[in-house]
């Protein structure tokens, strides 16, 4: 089968693979469909020097299949897995993370937290940019029969996310929640908090993201390169700040402003990997009693109630996709991904 290896250095090739197997407790999926994810392009930009395995590129010599969101149908069982567990042909998503199965994280659905280190599907293990993918029965979440392949490969990261982050905010009916950073996560959450009651506040540096987050039911939108966000924040809410911020882009200055425009008592949680930010712990959390949480993707119970939730409140989750692209043209959907202009892009393989 054909797979798409990250090389580095904003370059990526498609190469041949062998069919995978499954191991005993282990299901083999073939995916309907593998969507691209904001983290996808840390890999992609990577500087990349052959022989290096220190950046996460390969184990050892053998290159990654990239692709950490996926959604298919299962293919092929493991001689220990039962059909009590899941079935040929069940349509599925995927927790694209495996850990050890028992420690306390791993029993909790946390495979990501796991005490004896995570294999990352599409990073450290092979993932979903191909036609089949091993997996983990324990990693199997099922997709309601009213969603879709591609809103399935959302939900199994980007618009997950953006859910789990939405429940550590415990956001309410009526709240103001300033989302910083339009991109697929930022999109996700803006479309899942207007669903929960809450007034959106949306802030990008791209006119083009802030037009899609309108039309995902933001409620006023801020370009941050146009208006200074913590006075226009304050303006928005009788100088009080929100309620709840969240921020999905990782850039240093929207991490501060996030902690800096919510309200005291309020709570500003941060999603966006990578990167840094500075504050001055006294006026930005201590004096105004902030609480600063951050929230890395979901656990399995937690994808399986964001396919509930979007699956009961008739979310289109399709929206967020703006380019559907085949294995062959993953070269020409990267280069337009790394643009971060549009929305979100989707392979579906051949």
């Amino acid at each position: 089968m054909k797979g798409v290896v990250f090389t580095g250095n904003r370059t990526l090739e498609i190469r041949n693979f062998a069919d995978p197997t499954p191991g005993p407790r282990d299901v083999i999926l073939e995916i309907k469909a593998s969507g691209m994810c904001g983290s996808d392009l840390h890999r992609y930009r990577a500087e990349f020097t052959p022989g290096d395995t220190s950046s996460g590129f390969a184990m050892g010599d053998e290159p990654m299949i990239a692709g950490h969101e996926p959604c298919g149908v299962v293919a092929e069982l493991g001689s220990a897995v039962s059909k009590d567990e899941c079935f040929i042909g069940q349509r599925v998503m995927d927790h694209h993370y495996e850990g050890c199965g028992t420690c306390k994280h791993c029993k909790g659905g946390w495979q990501q937290m796991c005490l004896d280190g995570t294999t990352v599907f599409g990073s450290s293990g092979h993932g979903a940019h191909a036609k089949y993918m091993r997996v983990p029965v324990s990693t199997l979440v099922p997709l309601p029969d009213n969603l879709s392949f591609t809103t399935g490969a959302a939900i199994s990261c980007g618009t997950g996310t953006a859910y789990g982050a939405l429940r550590r905010l415990k956001i309410q009916g009526g709240e103001t929640i300033a989302i910083f950073g339009q991109g697929p996560v930022g999109l996700s959450a803006t479309q899942l908090a207007k669903a929960m009651g809450a007034r959106v506040l949306a802030l990008d540096i791209s006119n083009e993201r802030l037009e899609l987050a309108k039309y995902f039911g933001a409620d006023e939108l801020i370009n941050s390169n146009e208006q200074d966000p913590i006075s226009a924040i304050k303006d928005l809410t009788n100088g009080e700040g929100a309620h709840k911020t969240l921020e999905a882009s990782s850039a240093p200055s929207a991490r501060k402003a996030a902690v800096q425009t919510v309200r005291s008592w309020g709570i500003a949680c941060f999603v966006g990997e990578r990167g840094e930010v500075t504050l001055d712990v006294s006026p930005d959390l201590l004096r105004r009693q902030v609480t600063l949480v951050g929230s890395w993707t979901f656990s399995t119970q937690g994808q399986s109630e964001c396919a509930e939730f979007v699956a009961e409140n008739k979310i289109d989750v399709e929206k967020l996709f703006t380019d559907t692209w085949s294995l062959d043209d993953a070269k020409e959907a990267y280069e337009k991904f790394d643009e971060q202009t549009s929305g979100k892009g989707v392979i579906v393989p051949n």
